[in-house]
């Protein structure tokens, strides 16, 4: 098998406070705008800012900075401010930033995780060091989550009897560097009483997969983001398929981003399947094919 992840990514640098650096994925950025006034929104969150016109759609912009704790954007600001359109978890939201920098290349590798200090509540999700300054990146799906909490209520999805046992009966591993991510996989499979077992980065991963998860079971369904710090999604999918040596999975890769070049990559190192996160009835429906179905593709 040729590898054709795509370890080198780039990252939209930008600042939100002081001199301080945050970045996150390009693939996320729909369009980068010099800031517009916004159309206020009543009775929102604090860090929504407002709404501005894209494309024809009117979409809600929130303060980045705000959001995550810092102060927010004062009006003199806004004549250097930049408005970042994401398309994230099948919806465009608009980040009001203090000053965007530049767009550098990197390899994923050399992302770090963010030391357990930091706490539940940090917002970072990966740590990059560019020439000397530590770039944060930041976890886009926690902060949604924190500014539209709805997000993360679980939707009721029905299986009947016979496909609850077929889970049930599956070793399923759960592989995601964001705290969010990770709830919304987990109570999609505890809400139906399904066990798996569940690592934050690709590197645990692997180790668990190598080892049969320490309990001589090897893993029947394993379902992994794309973008993690070390060893992400298409590393991972690629390195299980590579050895000979391992029980081959059904893969279910899955991303925030709805990009279809991200999906092709997925389907290039190995996966089974790849799918636009999050929809609880779609994971269930994915893990019930590879239940059908032998791991490796043909």
């Amino acid at each position: 098998m040729t590898n054709t992840s795509k370890q080198s990514q780039k990252l939209l640098l930008f600042r939100l406070s002081g001199n301080r650096l945050f970045g996150i994925g390009t693939l996320k950025i729909r369009e980068i705008l010099p800031f517009k006034p916004l159309t206020k929104l009543p009775h929102s969150h604090h860090a929504v800012a407002g709404t501005v016109s894209f494309r024809g759609s009117s979409v809600p912009v929130i303060d980045m900075a705000a959001a995550v704790g810092y102060p927010p954007l004062e009006p003199e600001e806004l004549k250097t401010a930049s408005i970042i359109i994401t398309d994230v978890q099948r919806q465009e939201t608009g980040f009001l930033v203090r000053g965007v920098q530049k767009i550098i290349e990197i390899d994923w590798k050399k992302v770090k995780s963010p030391p357990a200090a930091l706490g539940d509540k940090a917002f970072i999700t990966g740590l990059l060091d560019v020439e000397g300054d530590i770039i944060q990146l930041l976890d886009v799906e926690l902060l949604l989550a924190n500014v539209y909490p709805e997000s993360l209520a679980p939707r009721d999805v029905t299986l009947t009897d016979v496909q609850s046992e077929t889970l049930k009966a599956l070793n399923i591993l759960l592989v995601d560097d964001s705290r969010v991510a990770r709830k919304q996989l987990c109570d999609a499979l505890d809400a139906k009483d399904i066990s798996y077992q569940v690592t934050s980065n690709g590197d645990e991963a692997l180790q668990f997969l190598l080892n049969d998860n320490g309990r001589g079971k090897p893993v029947d369904i394993l379902v992994s983001d794309i973008e993690m710090p070390g060893l992400d999604g298409y590393e991972l999918a690629f390195n299980v398929r590579d050895n000979s040596a391992l029980k081959q999975p059904y893969i279910i890769l899955h991303t925030s981003l709805n990009s279809e070049m991200s999906l092709s990559y997925a389907n290039q190192v190995g996966a089974n399947e790849a799918l636009t996160k999050f929809d609880a009835d779609e994971l269930l429906q994915a893990m019930l094919r590879g239940a059908r179905q032998p791991g490796e593709q043909a």
